[in-house]
């Protein structure tokens, strides 16, 4: 057993079952790379499906990707890529033992960017696909799109929505590590749980990041 544990100097956030911080740090990594790997196992049920219907029907699917609005898809990806990076700076300046106000910053900036997803995605992408009559089984206008057409807009409900609940999930995370950092939990020897926060985040914002062309680029955009 460590020093550390013998003399009973434990750092803030030290668990009593593990020997030192470094044995306790990598039990929480392996405990949330087991999480996305379920994670991971889901999405690609889904991916896999996605592309089975997507060759079936291809000339359909293409009609449907164009119905999306392409710009904000991508105003979207930026957000969540620099939303990557302010969550890493937030992870670096526990990392570097950075004032609490540093690290309740870059987390605030990363609950922001990731507001602004959801936020677009709401204003100028759903609710405009429900003015426009093309969200299935609720505002479908049949007699303008093919069956097919209406099958890829399933998918894609499907897969942002249930990217959207992720998100969601991501920011309440952050509201908890926002209290944490305001009460001065983290420092340069226990930034734990920012750290494996920050690889759920990620691995939301990677998620987006293929769902971006899969459902917005099909065909390409010449016209």
């Amino acid at each position: 057993m460590s020093d550390t544990v013998a003399h009973g100097a434990h750092p803030p956030g030290f668990a009593h079952q593990f020997e030192d911080m470094t044995q306790q740090r990598e039990a929480g990594n392996l405990g949330m790379w087991v999480f996305l790997v379920t994670e991971i196992l889901f999405f690609g049920g889904m991916f896999t499906s996605y592309i089975i219907f997507r060759t079936l029907h291809f000339a359909s699917f293409e009609a449907g990707s164009h119905l999306l609005k392409v710009q904000f898809g991508a105003t979207n990806t930026v957000v969540l890529i620099v939303s990557s990076l302010t969550m890493a700076l937030a992870i670096r300046a526990a990392q570097t033992g950075k004032r609490k106000g540093q690290i309740i910053f870059w987390l605030i900036l990363t609950m922001f960017l990731g507001a602004l997803f959801l936020g677009l995605k709401l204003r100028y992408e759903w609710y405009a696909d429900y003015v426009e009559g093309i969200v299935p089984g609720i505002s479908w206008n049949s007699g303008a799109h093919a069956p097919g057409v209406e099958l890829f807009m399933c998918f894609y409900f499907f897969m942002t929505g249930l990217h959207a609940i992720h998100m969601v999930i991501g920011l309440g995370i952050l509201t908890v590590l926002v209290i944490m950092a305001a009460r001065d939990k983290f420092s340069s020897r226990y930034y734990a749980p920012l750290e494996i926060s920050g690889l759920y985040w990620h691995f939301v914002d990677i998620v987006w990041i293929f769902l971006f062309p899969l459902l917005y680029l099909i065909g390409g955009r010449y016209q």
